[in-house]
C-alpha cells in the first residue's frame, strides 16, 4: 500500500484528488492539510510515502515547504502539483528536489501514475517536462530577469500580473499589505520595471500567465 498525504489549501481540489486516488487499490490517502502548520501535524501522525504538495500555499510557498520536508522527512517522495503552466515551475521544482511535477489542470488519472512512479524510486516527468529538462542540459538558455526572483517575489509578480490587488494578495499569502508592497518593489527593481501595467506586459511576453 502506498500512503499519500495531500497538502493543498483548496478543499475542493483536495477532494477531487482524493477521489481520483481512491480509484487505485494500492494507494491510500492517510491525511490532508491546507497549510504548512497542518502538514507538519499530519506528518507527525500519519504514514506518508508520497506527498502531493501544491506550489501556491498560504504563508510559505510550496517550494519553501518542499525544502523543509526534504530536511525533516528525507524518505518522503514529493510531487509538486500546480495550476501554473509546466514551463513556469516544473524545472524549478525538480531542481529543488521534487520527485515529480503534475499540473492540476491535466488528466487527473495521471496522478495515479505519478504516485506509483515516484514511490518506485523514479522521477515522474511528463513528456513536456522531460523535453524541457533535456533542452536545459543540452543548451542552457540565456538567463531571463525573472529567474533571479525568489519564490515569494515570483508569486507576487504572477498575482499582480493576473490583476489581483495587493490587499487580496496579502490575504491569500497570509502576509501584511506592507510586506507585499516590499515584494512588489523588489520585483520592479529586479526586472527594471516601474508599474503594474509593465509587470503584466512582462508576464505575458514571457508566457508566465
Amino acid at each position: 500500500m502506498i500512503h499519500v498525504v495531500l497538502c493543498d489549501d483548496h478543499a475542493i481540489l483536495r477532494r477531487g484528488i482524493r477521489d481520483t486516488l481512491a480509484e487505485a487499490t494500492d494507494i491510500r490517502v492517510t491525511a490532508e492539510a491546507g497549510s504548512y502548520a497542518e502538514l507538519r501535524e499530519a506528518l507527525r501522525e500519519a504514514a506518508c510515502d508520497v506527498l502531493l504538495l501544491d506550489i501556491n500555499m498560504p504563508g510559505r510557498s510550496g517550494l519553501e515547504v518542499l525544502t523543509s520536508v526534504r530536511e525533516t522527512h528525507p524518505q518522503i517522495r514529493v510531487i509538486m502539483v500546480s495550476m501554473y503552466p509546466e514551463d513556469q515551475y516544473a524545472l524549478r521544482s525538480i531542481k529543488a528536489g521534487a520527485a515529480g511535477y503534475a499540473n492540476k489542470a491535466g488528466d487527473p488519472v495521471l496522478l495515479i501514475e505519478a504516485v506509483r512512479t515516484v514511490h518506485a524510486g523514479r522521477k515522474y516527468l511528463t513528456a513536456e517536462v522531460a523535453q524541457m529538462l533535456a533542452d536545459s542540459l543540452a543548451q542552457p538558455a540565456a538567463p531571463v530577469p525573472h529567474e533571479a526572483l525568489s519564490e515569494r517575489e515570483m508569486q507576487t509578480l504572477l498575482k499582480i500580473a493576473s490583476g489581483q490587488r495587493q490587499t487580496d494578495i496579502a490575504q491569500e499569502l497570509m502576509l501584511s499589505p506592507k510586506t507585499v508592497s516590499v515584494y512588489r518593489a523588489r520585483v520592479l527593481e529586479k526586472l527594471g520595471l516601474s508599474s503594474n501595467a509593465e509587470l503584466t506586459a512582462y508576464a505575458i511576453h514571457n508566457k508566465l500567465i
